[in-house]
């Protein structure tokens, strides 16, 4: 499954799941230690964006991870346009030749593995806001196929770097997105 043909479907999830965030649940509890809501939103915002500038091989700028956007009005649909914009970004053959970063680091990490980055935190931090709010995450088999394909080979990375946390283990007969969830450390059956 190619991650950059599920990239638009995957940001359109995430974008459907961002605007259907209550303002009411904002403060609510996530299945990320120490993040309610409103922080999520906030990472998922910035790093989105960070995202289009990286597929881009544009500076970095704008505010960092200490700004509220959900203090600003219409954040969710801005969030709906700049997730669109990402994934376009990511359309281009181009984006995914050589190093990029999503920080502004001038080596940078292969393309293909921030696209990844990029990818799975749609999917995930998707799914996290969904539960967290009461709503199913509803992403297509497609996008879930082609997050295990993407996270299997990279998730022992992403723990080693702090990205997720120990493996939750999922029966192997469990519905794909669970193992999913489980592998980049998140419990399938969290609750709020």
């Amino acid at each position: 499954m190619d991650v950059r043909r599920q990239m638009r479907p995957a940001a359109d999830a995430a974008a459907r799941i961002v605007l259907e965030v209550p303002q009411d649940r904002l403060d609510a509890p996530t299945p990320c230690p120490g993040w309610d809501v409103r922080a999520l939103v906030n990472h998922l915002i910035l790093w989105n964006g960070r995202g289009e500038t990286a597929a881009r091989r544009e500076p970095v700028t704008g505010p960092g991870e200490d700004h509220d956007f959900t203090a600003e009005p219409g954040w969710a649909e801005r969030f709906e346009e700049q997730a669109r914009r990402t994934a376009e970004a990511w359309s281009d053959p181009a984006a995914w030749e050589g190093n990029t970063s999503l920080t502004g680091n001038k080596e940078g990490m292969p393309a293909g593995f921030i696209a990844g980055i990029v990818f799975g935190e749609c999917v995930v931090h998707g799914w996290d806001l969904a539960v967290a709010t009461g709503r199913e995450p509803g992403f297509p088999p497609e996008v879930v196929e082609a997050a295990w394909e993407q996270l299997v080979p990279t998730a022992e990375i992403s723990r080693k770097y702090g990205a997720f946390g120990p493996e939750v283990a999922v029966p192997e007969d469990a519905p794909l997105l669970d193992r999913v969830l489980g592998l980049a450390g998140r419990d399938p059956y969290w609750k709020p």
